[in-house]
Parts: structure tokens; C-alpha cells; sequence
């Protein structure tokens, strides 16, 4: 198993940036994948961001160009970098790993609140 603490969420205007950090655990080389999703009041979650081991990272077209994810396997952590953020943005951020294909034994952050302000 492995525990996921999400932090780095807060209040921006809009255009801002923020970068959102996923502390695992354990080694992050050992999680097979790992992303960010995101739920805003009265909506379902969505996958934000998402990266495997293999390479293969995908993003959701709402953030394209403007969110970055990475990993730091120094420090065991994953990293969100947001830029040119909208009010639309304004979400509680999960951060989740996978230890196996098809998101079995996935693990949950206990999610970051950001909020952007126009």
C-alpha cells in the first residue's frame, strides 16, 4: 500500500499559477502510475493528469498546455504545475497512485483546495 498526502492548493487570481505536491510513501519508481483529478461542488470527479511508469502521460483537454505533471524520485514526490489558471479551474485536487494496470489498488491524497479568483 502506500499513503499519499496532497498539499500546495490555495487562492490564486486568475492567470496565476500554483504547483501542487503528492508526497508518496514510498519510492514513486515503484507505483505503476499516478495522477491528479479533480471535483468541484455538485460535479463528478475528473482525471486531470495522469502518468505512468512506461512514459505514457495524458491530460484532460480542459488543461492541456497549461498543467504539467512530474515526478521528483529523489523525494518520492509528484508534482502538478498549474499556469494561466481560470476560475473554471476551482476544484479540491486529488492526488492517486496505482500500483498495478487499470487502477487497481488505487490509493487516494486526501485532496488540496484551490480556488481562482477572476
Amino acid at each position: 500500500q502506500v499513503q499519499l498526502v496532497d498539499s500546495g492548493g490555495g487562492l490564486v487570481q486568475s492567470g496565476g499559477s500554483l504547483r501542487l505536491a503528492c508526497a508518496a510513501s514510498r519510492s514513486i519508481n515503484s507505483i505503476y502510475a499516478m495522477g491528479w483529478y479533480r471535483q468541484a461542488p455538485g460535479t463528478h470527479r475528473e482525471l486531470v493528469a495522469h502518468s505512468t511508469q512506461g512514459g505514457t502521460t495524458d491530460y484532460a483537454d480542459s488543461v492541456k498546455g497549461r498543467f504539467t505533471i512530474s515526478g521528483d524520485n529523489a523525494n518520492n514526490t509528484m508534482y502538478l504545475q498549474m499556469n494561466s489558471l481560470k476560475p473554471e479551474d476551482t476544484a479540491t485536487y486529488y492526488c492517486t497512485a496505482d500500483l498495478l494496470p487499470g487502477g487497481h489498488f488505487r490509493y487516494w491524497g486526501q485532496g488540496t483546495q484551490v480556488t481562482v479568483s477572476s
